[in-house]
């Protein structure tokens, strides 16, 4: 395909169906390929960049003021961008937030992830709904200069994400505890210093949110990498475990962590599954999960509560979803998409044992589902 004339790109898009988007490159120069995914939220993109979800995909910001608040640590989920990659419409602009310690592009630029900017998102979106989220190749070269033909050759290469275990890679390494609470002003991060119940969390690739809600709940955290065995879990004697969210198929997570799952529930122990966690617990009681066209990704999606009539605005970050008609006698559904009536909770019928598909912690109600976080507590608290 010829290179346009009217200016000199800097970085390319290339979709394995041989589709080209040419643009601004920003951050790190190279290339990479993974899924491209859409997400819809309005505010967010330094969280969303950092989720350990977002292991091997590129994401497409529908909302075109992207980078214009800069970054700063308070917002990281992770220590590093897990995402492999942005696309956007407009440029970053300067920073125009007190908060901002940095430009995003140096952000991405000193952490390796290539970013493209000058995109029709809106036409990228509208591929992604229709075809289903395509395998990608993205290239920042500051001259201008592509092989085409390999960028898409690399694209048609990318083995996808079904049957792809990526938990393992970005897991903890070793187990740590965890007190920091939930950012409060004007204190900042305060220490959860007179715990309640002792919880292990099992991190599939947990955000930091999520664990200091658990901290603000009353908890006392001790993270466990994804491949702890139940023994390991047991050992600790905790009074509930949590269920972290991740990146990856959970039918190829499942090989190791549903062995665990069961030999917990026996317990009767409190479980809380939030995410991948969510799709791990339904693996556990003997449903099945499935990829979806393109997944739910944003901070906007309306989720209706089935035992309350409750609708909540939620965030959520996943390409697979439990298959609601594959649940067994006495799981019962609890929440629903309202966009595509997909499941979005479960419930362990007269049991302490409950998780949902999307993030309470994220904040997009923006406190419509830490109640969640409260019935855990609930549950450890009347165990």
């Amino acid at each position: 395909m010829p290179q346009p004339q009217a200016s000199t790109p800097t970085a390319c898009l290339a979709l394995a169906d041989g589709t080209i988007f040419y643009g601004k490159g920003f951050g790190a120069t190279g290339e990479t390929q993974a899924e491209l995914c859409f997400n819809t939220a309005m505010s967010g993109y330094q969280e969303i960049m950092t989720d350990p979800s977002y292991a091997g995909q590129i994401v497409t910001f529908t909302f075109p003021h992207i980078g214009n608040v800069g970054v700063n640590p308070d917002d990281d989920e992770t220590a590093d961008p897990v995402a492999d990659g942005m696309v956007v419409k407009w440029d970053p602009t300067e920073p125009s937030s007190w908060r901002a310690a940095g430009a995003l592009s140096d952000w991405l630029a000193a952490r390796g992830r290539i970013a493209i900017g000058g995109i029709d998102t809106r036409r990228l979106t509208r591929a992604i709904r229709q075809q289903g989220a395509p395998h990608v190749a993205l290239a920042h070269d500051p001259e201008g200069k592509f092989d085409i033909a390999a960028l898409v050759a690399r694209a048609r290469a990318f083995p996808g994400l079904t049957g792809l275990d990526l938990a393992k890679e970005v897991t903890c390494a070793q187990s740590y505890r965890w007190d920091e609470m939930r950012w409060a002003w004007p204190q900042g991060y305060a220490r959860q210093d007179n715990a309640r119940h002792k919880v292990v969390a099992i991190d599939f690739g947990a955000k930091r949110n999520i664990l200091r809600c658990l901290a603000s709940a009353g908890c006392d955290v001790t993270v466990l990498p994804a491949t702890a065995t139940a023994a390991e879990v047991l050992a600790h004697q905790p009074d509930g475990v949590f269920l972290s969210n991740g990146p990856g198929d959970p039918a190829a997570t499942g090989t190791y962590a549903v062995p665990m799952i069961q030999t917990v529930l026996a317990t009767d122990l409190p479980v809380f599954g939030i995410c991948l966690g969510h799709q791990m617990l339904a693996l556990a009681l003997g449903a099945a999960t499935v990829k979806m066209n393109h997944g739910h990704h944003g901070a906007n999606h309306p989720v209706k509560d089935l035992e309350t009539g409750k609708v909540e605005i939620t965030s959520m970050n996943h390409g697979f979803a439990v298959d609601s008609q594959s649940l067994p006698a006495g799981v019962m559904e609890t929440h629903v998409s309202l966009f595509d009536g997909s499941n979005c909770g479960i419930r362990l019928d007269g049991r302490p044992v409950f998780s949902v598909q999307y993030h309470p912690e994220a904040s997009p109600g923006p406190q419509d589902s830490f109640y969640l976080f409260e019935r855990f507590v609930a549950l450890m608290d009347a165990a």
